[in-house]
């Protein structure tokens, strides 16, 4: 007789597939996509190496399905925290901005490996498509400005990409672990907020 899955057992493979994803995005939130080995998920799950690779197809597969999962979460956040900041372009940006700056420094490891570690070209892949995904909604944002006068005339798409660009390479320094190029007396505060400031200014918005 052919085996036929249940819906039982349909469940408890999602949970236990589940119960990987979550562990190696504990591991890269903890020591980069380079710490999250299979035998450590394996470890971390009292299970056996085979039985997580029997739920993907290989390493590259489980950490390009990691940085969909938590890259997606942080682009959602920000996606709302634009669309509570009221109609004002410059608002929106500035609360792109500070959404996804305050919360890179607050998690820095986790940031730092889905903006800059080094990845399997798979896990690179889907860096490329979220770094986009954040330039379409910059640029929707500017759109809206232009129409509405708030700023003034420009392509809306090259400037959500320099700002998209700006946002990530005012944060490196202090994202890396090495903590290199930035003013350690800097707080995390003073840095959103200069991002900030170069952000409006770059669009040309006035200063409220």
């Amino acid at each position: 007789m052919a085996y036929r899955a249940t819906e039982r057992t349909r469940t408890a493979a999602e949970q236990r597939r589940q119960r990987y994803l979550d562990s190696a995005t504990g591991l890269v939130a903890r020591h980069g996509f380079v710490g999250a080995k299979v035998k450590a998920i394996a470890e971390e799950c009292d299970t056996s190496v085979g039985s997580v690779y029997s739920y993907f197809d290989g390493r590259a597969d489980l950490l390009a399905e990691v940085f969909r999962s938590a890259a997606n979460h942080e682009l959602q956040t920000v996606g709302r925290a634009v669309e509570q900041a009221g109609p004002s372009a410059p608002a929106k940006i500035e609360a792109l901005v500070a959404t996804f700056a305050s919360r890179a420094l607050a998690g820095r490891q986790l940031a730092w490996s889905l903006l800059f570690e080094p990845v399997d070209p798979s896990v690179e892949a889907e860096r490329l498509k979220f770094r986009g995904s954040y330039v379409e909604m910059g640029e929707a944002v500017l759109r809206e400005g232009i129409a509405s006068g708030e700023i003034p005339a420009q392509h809306p798409g090259i400037t959500a990409a320099a700002l998209v660009g700006a946002i990530a390479e005012s944060l490196v320094g202090r994202l890396t672990p090495t903590a290199a190029g930035v003013d350690p007396d800097l707080s995390d505060d003073a840095i959103v907020t200069e991002i900030q400031n170069f952000c409006r200014r770059a669009i040309g918005a006035q200063h409220p």
